[in-house]
């Protein structure tokens, strides 16, 4: 058995296959069913697990273009820009950063028109946003 905690072998199963049954995780992880269960309604509690969703192939998806946005906001409006741009239906992802920018946003559209538009139309008009710097996103390599 790994050196590697109960939590941490669930955790590695989850992030695996995140539609993986109990019994698929308790089998990956060396542990029982109801271990899995009580593991994963504790972490969901503790906020660690905060959702579950699909990995997307940019390049398969039709009909949309997917960027991620490095965003800069301005220190004295951070709390409320980052409120605003949390509310954005185009915007399905965000995350704090310790890289070039303070934010990073997954930005979804129907084609890179139209994402242009919501970062200029959308991101760009939030008080306290001072940058958009978008990569759109090619193909999926893993």
């Amino acid at each position: 058995m790994s050196s590697e905690s109960t939590e941490d072998r669930i955790l590695s199963a989850l992030e695996a296959d995140a539609q993986a049954s109990y019994a698929d995780i308790a089998e990956d992880a060396g542990v029982s069913k109801p271990t899995v269960r009580k593991y994963i309604n504790k972490l969901e509690d503790e906020g660690v697990i905060v959702g579950y969703s699909a990995d997307v192939d940019p390049k398969k998806l039709s009909g949309q273009s997917i960027a991620m946005v490095g965003i800069d906001v301005a220190s004295e409006q951070y709390v409320e820009a980052t409120r605003a741009l949390k509310e954005l239906e185009s915007v399905h992802a965000l995350y704090t950063s310790s890289g070039d920018h303070m934010l990073m946003a997954e930005v979804r559209a129907a084609d890179g028109d139209e994402l242009g538009a919501v970062i200029s139309d959308e991101i760009l008009e939030i008080d306290g946003v001072t940058a958009a710097h978008p990569s759109f996103l090619q193909e999926r390599l893993k």
